[in-house]
C-alpha cells in the first residue's frame, strides 16, 4: 500500500555525528606505517582519545605526514576537518586523501569566488563602486557536497581553507530544508514542486542543470546543487513509482534507488517566517537610519541607502 507523507516528517534531522549510520574509516594503501610513523600515530591517537586539545605533528617535506594523518583518522575513527592556508594546498591534500581512503567521503571546501570586488566610495570624485563578484560553479558544487556529506555520512573528512570559518547560513534552517523521497510514497505533484521552490531550486523545462528541475508529464527531473548527476522521479498517479540517477548531459541512466535525500540549492535557505521577520527588522532599521541622515542634511547618502535597500 502506498504511504502518504508529510514534508516535515520526511525531512531528516541529524543533530550530531553519533546519529549517522556508522561507516568505518579505512585506509587502502600498499604501504604500511614505517619509521617514526607508528609511534607518531599511537601518540597522537592517545592524545585525541584522552581529550588532549592541541598536538603538533612535525616532519620534513616527503616524510609522510599526509599518510600519517590518514592512518590516524583510521585509528581513532572520527570525522575530521583539516585546514590548509590556501586553495592549492587544500586541493593537493584532498586528492591524496581520496587516493588513500577511496571508500570514505573526502570533501573539498574553499572559497567559491573567482573574482570579488567589495563596494567602495571615493569621496574626492563622489564615486560609488558597487560590489561585484563571480562564483565558480564547480567549487560551489563541492561546497554543497561537503555539507551534504556531513549530514548523511559519519565517515566524512573535509579538507578546507580558512573559508570554512566564515558564516554559512543557519544550519538548523538548512536541515529543515532536507527532503526525503521514497519509492511508494504518495505525494501531490504541485506541493512537491512548491517544496522544490522553497528549497531554492528553479524550474527550467528546457535543460537539466545544477540547482534546477523540470517537469514532463508524470516525470520530474531535478539536479541537486551538490551532485554531477540528476535525479528522475517517475510517478504513477500520486505515487512515486521509481527513483533513478542519470547523466544530465548524455541522459544515460546510472542506476535506481529506493530513496533519496535532497538538500537545498543554497546554504542560505530560510523559512518564510524567517524571511518576513528579517524584512520587518530591515524596514524598521532603514526608517531610523534615513531619518538620522536626513536630519544631518545628508540627502545624497539617504537617497543612495534608500535605492540600495528598497
Amino acid at each position: 500500500m502506498a504511504r502518504s507523507t508529510n514534508w516535515r516528517i520526511a525531512s531528516r534531522h541529524f543533530c550530531s555525528s553519533e546519529e549517522l549510520p556508522l561507516t568505518e574509516f579505512l585506509v587502502e594503501s600498499p604501504f604500511q606505517p614505517s619509521g617514526d610513523q607508528p609511534a607518531a600515530i599511537a601518540k597522537l591517537a592517545e592524545g585525541i582519545n584522552g581529550g588532549l586539545r592541541y598536538q603538533t605533528l612535525e616532519g620534513i617535506t616527503g616524510s609522510g605526514k599526509t599518510a600519517t594523518i590518514a592512518w590516524l583518522i583510521e585509528q581513532v575513527q572520527r570525522p575530521a576537518l583539516i585546514l590548509e592556508p590556501n586553495k592549492s594546498l587544500a586541493a593537493q591534500l584532498a586528492s591524496e586523501l581520496r587516493e588513500m581512503m577511496p571508500t570514505n567521503r573526502v570533501e573539498f571546501f574553499v572559497s567559491y569566488y573567482d573574482y570579488y570586488q567589495p563596494e567602495a566610495y571615493i569621496p574626492s570624485s563622489d564615486t560609488y563602486i558597487e560590489k561585484d563578484s563571480s562564483i565558480n560553479e564547480e567549487i560551489d558544487r563541492l561546497r554543497h557536497a561537503a555539507t551534504s556529506a556531513l549530514l548523511t555520512r559519519h565517515d566524512t573528512i573535509v579538507v578546507a581553507s580558512v573559508s570554512c570559518i566564515y558564516g554559512l547560513g543557519n544550519p538548523i534552517e538548512y536541515k529543515n530544508h532536507m527532503l526525503l523521497l521514497e519509492v511508494g510514497m504518495t505525494i501531490d505533484q504541485r506541493q512537491l514542486l512548491r517544496r522544490f521552490v522553497d528549497m531554492q531550486y528553479h524550474r527550467n523545462d528546457l535543460i537539466v542543470e545544477r540547482g534546477s528541475f523540470r517537469v514532463r508529464g508524470d516525470t520530474i527531473e531535478i539536479q541537486p546543487a551538490y551532485d554531477q548527476e540528476a535525479i528522475r522521479l517517475s510517478l504513477f498517479g500520486d505515487e512515486i513509482d521509481a527513483i533513478t540517477f542519470f547523466n544530465p548531459l548524455t541522459m544515460e541512466t546510472r542506476g535506481a534507488v529506493t530513496e533519496v535525500t535532497l538538500f537545498a540549492a543554497t546554504h542560505y535557505a530560510s523559512s518564510s517566517e524567517t524571511l518576513m521577520s528579517a524584512m520587518h527588522r530591515i524596514r524598521a532599521e532603514l526608517a531610523l537610519r534615513l531619518e538620522e541622515l536626513e536630519r544631518e542634511g545628508k540627502l545624497l547618502e539617504a537617497q543612495r541607502l534608500r535605492s540600495r535597500t528598497e
